[in-house]
């Protein structure tokens, strides 16, 4: 009889690769276990092809699981060793939308490596200041090379309220002609002769009165000028008590108050109906802008002109109210507004001849007039009966005939006419009808440095421009004018305007979620390169209680009708020359893409140097431009005493674009 153990089996190769397998791994337990027990902390890695073990690249390393784990799911704080674990990136991946998730976390890392957002981003102390030397030089850190801009000088204080194209002494004395007003006009200062230092603020420099407050009360310190005080203090303009300027809201035509005035012009004409079909005005003439600081409140955007003649600051007194503002002149040259901009054009008391040089300056308010819309004008040939003022009146009433303007009310001393809605009317009148139509060919939205014509702006044959919607719904609705305008594109342009939209939008909120801009104090907003007006739309659509003027570049597209259209202010401009505001206009000033583009036609210092001028201490500055003119803007930025950081845009560190964010500093000598 066979035994029952079949020893031929037991000594199989697979047995015994088994059973050495059973051994090794008994072996490798208690070794294990024994380390453990010892608080030996090495740990081991199989690697299962090769069945061998290697040393982990964490040797000698301590760690605290505890510290992984949220506090409330903790019952004890992880040890003084623990080592924190790597944040998880705030960039998100590259196909999703720029800062748009609302649970992500932003913030700053603070001097213990965590991320926190209890910080406030650069408000103005006016008893923080810096002294200013002007031996230091700033030299860039970059690797591949070196940016060297010296610490640029202050200023004489005589040159506080400098406007560089409006008080060119040189240029202006020069002029053969000044009776139409020529030396109100621009005249800048030849290349290498501009601004090269930096505009000082007058003394005791306050940080302004914040909007609404504003409205009714500045510093003295800040404007310290009593000229219109002294000369208007009986019409209600201005007073000055104590430490403040206070405006009453009257004028000279409305000495009982602006809203009473806005009242009676909406009772006389009731399809005027401010906010609503009326949103875009133009005061001319405009004093400290009370006419326009109350319009605010009615949802009607007016900008506010006036010269600096004789009453040189009153547009300085509109800038620090809060009040949409800008110094401009009827002179010789086209206003920087585009066609058929304003739905009401006002003039009280404005001082301008309308009927001179066979009207060439109310053909001017034609120009900008859009179709359907009204111009009011309350002067002294509307209501007084002196022979002088009757002629006045009678040659008013002739040119705005020959212009097929309806008087379409007259109460009191305003008088109120309307524009037609087309052509039909000038093309009826007699062959050789004075003023003419201009030709054909004549682009009316072209305003950077053309004459005056003594013609009539033809109305498109479309209708483009006539028919706007109410506000607020035209804010996001692509206008007409859109297709007429001469862009890139020449088929999507009503996608590139919502694309547009939608960046800013997403932009902004993630500039109030991440930089909190809500707690700034914006009131006075400059967009330098504006395109559609995405950004303003999205701070209005934020609720910001700010203004925007949107400039669009010379260098660029005319964008000037869609913004206008759309329910926004706009203007253009040569960021290569200094713009018509005065010093300290500015709350914030953003330029995405400017700089990389205007370098190809001017110093870039040069511009930097301009927004110094315009941004009040305290003032902010946002930069969105490619990486190759990053480096030079924050050298010139910390030369100009700026308190300048670079930072990465949403889509992360290896993006071609960065963030240049910078606030301004009080400095005194």
């Amino acid at each position: 009889m066979k035994p029952l153990i079949n020893t031929d089996f037991i000594k199989t190769p697979q047995i015994l690769k088994i059973t050495a397998f059973a051994f090794i791994s008994i072996t490798f337990f208690y070794l294990g276990k024994h380390w453990s027990n010892s608080g030996y902390q090495q740990l081991l890695f199989f690697s299962t092809p090769q069945n061998s073990i290697s040393i982990s690249p964490n040797n000698d390393k301590s760690f605290n699981i505890t510290s992984l784990i949220p506090p409330n799911e903790s019952d004890h704080p992880p040890t003084e060793q623990a080592i924190n674990p790597t944040p998880p990136s705030i960039y998100p991946p590259p196909d999703e939308s720029p800062l748009s998730d609302p649970n992500r976390t932003f913030g700053i890392i603070d001097s213990d490596g965590k991320m926190t957002d209890d910080f406030e981003v650069g408000e103005f102390d006016p008893d923080i200041a810096e002294n200013w030397g002007n031996e230091t030089e700033i030299e860039s850190a970059s690797t591949n090379f070196k940016v060297r801009v010296r610490k640029y000088e202050l200023c004489p204080g005589s040159m506080r309220e400098y406007i560089p194209c409006l008080d060119n002494v040189e240029a202006i004395k020069r002029l053969k002609l000044t009776e139409k007003g020529e030396r109100f006009e621009r005249h800048c200062p030849e290349k290498g002769k501009g601004l090269n230092c930096l505009v000082p603020p007058p003394k005791g420099y306050r940080q302004p009165i914040p909007w609404p407050r504003s409205r009714d009360e500045v510093w003295y310190s800040n404007v310290p000028h009593t000229r219109l005080a002294d000369d208007k203090g009986g019409q209600n303009w201005i007073s000055k008590e104590k430490e403040k300027f206070k405006f009453p809201g009257g004028g000279t035509q409305f000495i009982h108050g602006a809203d009473k005035y806005l009242d009676q012009i909406a009772q006389m004409v009731p399809d005027i109906t401010f906010g609503h079909h009326t949103r875009m005005i133009l005061d001319v003439g405009c004093g400290v802008a009370s006419f326009g600081a109350y319009l605010l409140s009615r949802n009607v955007m007016t900008m506010s002109i006036a010269p600096k003649d004789v009453h040189e600051n009153q547009i300085q007194f509109a800038l620090e109210r809060g009040v949409p503002a800008m110094v401009a002149a009827f002179a010789t040259h086209r206003l920087l507004y585009p066609s058929q901009a304003f739905e009401l054009i006002h003039c009280s008391r404005c001082r301008i001849n309308w009927t001179r040089d066979d009207g060439i300056l109310l053909l001017e308010v034609n120009r900008m007039l859009r179709a359907g819309g009204y111009f009011a004008w309350a002067a002294q040939p509307v209501y007084k009966h002196e022979h002088v003022l009757e002629e006045q009146w009678a040659e008013m009433l002739n040119l705005t005939t020959h212009l097929c303007w309806e008087l379409v009310k007259k109460e009191g001393y305003i008088a109120i006419w309307k524009k037609p809605l087309n052509n039909n009317c000038y093309l009826s009148r007699d062959t050789g009808a004075i003023p003419p139509l201009c030709d054909p060919d004549d682009d009316p939205d072209n305003v950077w440095y053309v004459d005056l014509k003594a013609c009539i702006s033809r109305l498109p044959e479309n209708g483009y421009g006539a028919n706007v919607p109410t506000w607020p719904s035209r804010l996001h609705t692509p206008p007409d004018r859109l297709q007429s305008i001469q862009y890139e594109s020449y088929i999507a342009r009503k996608e590139l305007l919502k694309a547009e939209n939608k960046f800013w939008s997403e932009t902004i909120a993630g500039y109030v979620r991440a930089w909190h801009w809500k707690k700034f104090k914006l009131r006075n907003v400059m967009d330098m390169k504006a395109g559609f007006g995405g950004f303003a739309a999205a701070l209005i659509d934020q609720g910001f209680d700010c203004w925007v003027l949107n400039v669009v570049p010379v260098s660029g597209s005319n964008t000037l009708p869609v913004l206008y259209d759309r329910g926004l202010l706009g203007v253009m401009h040569d960021w290569c020359e200094p713009f018509d505001t005065y010093p300290r206009t500015y709350d914030l000033l953003h330029a995405a893409g400017l700089f990389s583009v205007e370098r190809k036609r001017c110093n870039m210092s040069t511009i930097m140097l301009e927004m110094d001028r315009i941004l009040r201490p305290g003032g902010r500055v946002y930069i969105r431009d490619s990486l190759d003119v990053m480096d030079e803007l924050l050298q010139i930025a910390k030369a100009m005493g700026w308190q300048a950081t670079l930072r990465d845009t949403s889509e992360g560190p290896h993006a071609s674009y960065r963030i240049l964010t910078c606030d301004k500093h009080l400095l005194r000598p």
